[in-house]
């Protein structure tokens, strides 16, 4: 009998007469001469794992798909049966080499360059950083600006899952930004969930974040008794659910960026509005809609003079909970829209609860596979035309109208 089901049937045993709580005394001696220590050794394998695509066996194709080196099988999450937790792990661990891999290409194949936040960081605090194209600030004519949603996915990326079960140009950034390049854009590439850093506890300061010396000694003295009770009970579970249990770390966030919203704004102020393009664009998925809406109710003169037009897709913004006042939520329905996902034919106006941009269908289910179009108005002396860009994007098939009112050159 496996330990947790000894553990329900005595819970069970304890409800009835003296016969079940006689078994129930024989089931706790049977569980003291379970050596877990033992049972642990045949349970999970250490949380260890390679650093390199290589180490995983894993390769690119030149399709951009992620295939196993030797066979050519996509990944595999249950590579061990029954041990969800180190698969999870493992998954894990493939993402943060697969985050670097991404960062290597945005510099190789786009040819952005990496810029460390803060932008008067010291040696020894926690940085940031954010990829942009040569020309970002200096094109007198457009800048385009691409906002990820939160989670796991860093610049570059718009989900990691997609990324490994589907390919790059599906889970990523990078067919978007090469195009927008082609197109004449200067290129902005947002790192919104690059937030702190995470560094091992001291002994010292473990002890710290328990100790409650300014409670009287009674009360202490109690809630220490509790408390080691408590840990007890918890250690014996965790020995067998958690055997390999993991260092505690603190945060340090990182200054001026430490949530998406703040990274928004400090891009803004630092970057986007120093920047000569005449006309700048958004495209912000999931919670970077959230954050763009931020920076507009914390920058709303300069967003209005500076932006054209924003593209959202599937996004979270939510303009009665971020008190969005009524000159933003105009100028939202006026230069704003938000692709959401839906059954419906592609454009499809999708009714909404809130008076902000219009909401309408990125035909979700178009072909079982997700597309993304982006047509942008481009401006020039007077004279628009309107160039077809297609990428696959984060979740959602999405028809993105970069907005039919661009400012003309001349105005």
């Amino acid at each position: 009998m496996a330990v947790p089901q000894v553990w329900v049937r005595m819970a069970q045993l304890q409800q009835g007469g003296p016969d079940e709580k006689e078994k129930t005394t024989a089931l706790k001696d049977l569980l003291s001469r379970i050596d877990l220590d033992e049972l642990m050794k045949k349970d999970e394998p250490p949380l260890e794992f390679p650093d390199t695509l290589e180490g995983f066996e894993y390769i690119f194709n030149e399709k951009g798909q992620l295939r196993h080196a030797k066979t050519g099988e996509p990944f595999v999450f249950n590579y061990r049966e029954d041990l969800h937790r180190w698969n999870q792990k493992r998954y894990e661990a493939l993402g943060e080499i697969i985050t670097k891999y991404v960062y290597g290409l945005l510099e190789k194949e786009c040819h952005l360059k990496k810029v460390t936040l803060p932008v008067d960081a010291t040696e020894s605090e926690p940085k940031s950083f954010i990829f942009m194209s040569e020309d970002a600030l200096t094109n007198p004519d457009k800048l385009l600006v691409l906002i990820h949603g939160n989670g796991v996915v860093r610049a570059g990326q718009w989900a990691r899952r997609l990324i490994i079960n589907e390919d790059l140009d599906s889970g990523t950034q990078i067919p978007y930004i090469k195009r927008a390049i082609e197109e004449g854009y200067g290129v902005i590439v947002l790192n919104p969930n690059e937030n702190y850093i995470e560094v091992e506890k001291t002994k010292a300061q473990v002890h710290l974040s328990s100790d409650s010396s300014d409670e009287p000694a009674e009360k202490r003295e109690r809630k220490d008794k509790i408390q080691k009770e408590t840990k007890k009970r918890r250690d014996f579970y965790e020995k067998y659910r958690n055997p390999q249990k993991e260092k505690e770390t603190m945060q340090m966030y990182i200054r001026d960026n430490g949530s998406p919203e703040e990274h928004a704004i400090y891009v803004w102020d630092h970057f986007i509005s120093q920047s000569a393009a005449e006309n700048v664009f958004f495209v912000a998925h999931s919670y970077g809609g959230l954050a763009f809406v931020e920076l507009m109710i914390q920058r709303e003169a300069e967003v209005k003079n500076k932006v054209t037009a924003v593209a959202l897709t599937d996004s979270v913004h939510n303009v009665w909970h971020q008190e969005a006042g009524k000159t933003i939520r105009e100028w939202m329905r006026e230069n704003c829209f938000n692709w959401v996902s839906s059954s419906e034919p592609l454009d499809t106006a999708v009714e909404s609860m809130l008076p902000d941009c219009p909401r309408v269908s990125a035909d979700s289910v178009a072909g079982g596979r997700p597309t993304f179009h982006a047509y942008a108005d481009l401006s020039g002396k007077g004279i628009s035309s309107r160039e077809l860009v297609e990428v696959t994007p984060p979740s959602v098939t999405a028809c993105v109208l970069i907005s039919s009112q661009v400012r003309s050159a001349t105005s």
